[in-house]
């Protein structure tokens, strides 16, 4: 029984159909619900300026799926936290599980870019192989 729950949240269907499994999960065993939503590094930010300015577009840029993630939440009677961090998707998500210890990470099986991910291999792949705790994988 998972008592710390992470979902992937990058604004698509996809990641809102993972949601409502997180959101039946935690109410069912009492757990804690996160978000976390993960904006790309630069790959060569050339100052720290920037990746605060790239901090601060990632919190607007996500501010309505948090939005609906909150609502979505509030409706079942759940309590949500909701994270926005910047950095490279996967690492940051496996980063985040190990540091803050959680036993299940809900993710959806494709995100915004569903044709690059066919092409090149998946974030969802890579966290399932990656991630420290169990992983759902929501279709």
């Amino acid at each position: 029984m998972p008592s710390k729950i992470l979902h992937g949240l990058d604004g698509s269907e996809t990641s809102f159909k993972a949601l409502a499994e997180a959101v039946q999960l935690a109410k069912a065993f009492g757990a804690e619900l996160h978000t976390i939503s993960v904006e790309e590094i630069p790959h060569y930010a050339g100052t720290v300026g920037e990746v605060i300015e790239e901090q601060n577009m990632a919190n607007q840029r996500f501010a309505e799926a948090i939005e609906r993630a909150r609502e979505m939440a509030q409706t079942m009677g759940v309590d949500i936290r909701t994270h926005v961090i910047i950095g490279h998707e996967v690492k940051s998500i496996v980063e985040f599980a190990k540091k803050h210890n959680f036993d299940l990470l809900v993710i959806g099986f494709m995100g915004h870019s569903a044709l690059y991910d066919r092409v090149m291999g998946s974030t969802c792949q890579s966290l399932v192989r990656l991630a420290p705790c169990s992983v759902l994988v929501v279709k």
